[in-house]
């Protein structure tokens, strides 16, 4: 599955940190009934890479995938557990060197016009802008339609469901990249059904 299919699956792509892989399964669940099927598992917890294989295993409509990808070694970790695909905050050469020579699907992070050039220059079209927020979020995608009307985006960080909709209204937008779906507490409580209520209402939103 190349970059374009996993971000066009729905218009919310949850940014989860799971702290306990035990979890992991019925976090996945919860989510997929609520119709997010693309989930990021980002790999800054020790459980990361145990719940992205739990995951991969036992809820087979997911597609599972891994985030805060950084270099190759976290990459090829990731395949191991089985990663579908591959999101990082950032863009190097190694980094896009190692998703190559797995043939994992890589979405690299840029947050300027140069870091896109290069990872177009690197055969990357579809990329996640960030800090969304914190580098102009709305107006940094707008103004980058122009020079680069091939490229496609997802905006991640500080996004939540009331900005959602100003990102998935430009053309450039595939979908948006938020950790509101899966809030600290509430997997804490292990409140799966307002994990699913948060996931419906994100399915909710559409892409321009």
């Amino acid at each position: 599955m190349d970059a374009l299919s996993v971000l066009r699956q729905g218009p919310v792509v949850p940014v989860i940190i799971v702290n306990d892989a035990a979890v992991a399964v019925d976090l996945a669940r919860a989510l997929v009934d609520g119709g997010i099927k693309v989930l990021e598992v980002t790999l800054r917890t020790k459980a990361a890479l145990a719940a992205m294989r739990r995951m991969r295993d036992e809820v087979p409509e997911a597609i599972v995938g891994a985030g805060t990808l950084r270099n190759r070694a976290q990459l090829e970790a990731a395949v191991d557990a089985g990663a579908q695909f591959g999101i990082s905050p950032g863009f190097s050469g190694e980094l896009a060197s190692a998703a190559r020579a797995s043939s994992l699907t890589l979405i690299p992070g840029i947050a300027t016009p140069s870091e896109a050039m290069w990872a177009q220059d690197e055969g990357f079209n579809t990329l996640k802008l960030f800090p969304a927020e914190a580098v102009g979020g709305v107006k940094l995608l707008k103004s980058l339609a122009s020079p680069f009307p091939d490229l496609r985006f997802c905006p991640t960080g500080g996004i939540d469901i009331k900005k959602a909709p100003e990102y998935l209204a430009l053309p450039n937008v595939l979908a948006v990249g938020g950790s509101w779906l899966t809030p600290d507490d509430a997997i804490a409580a292990r409140d799966w059904g307002r994990i699913t209520a948060l996931a419906r209402e994100a399915c909710q939103l559409s892409a321009g």
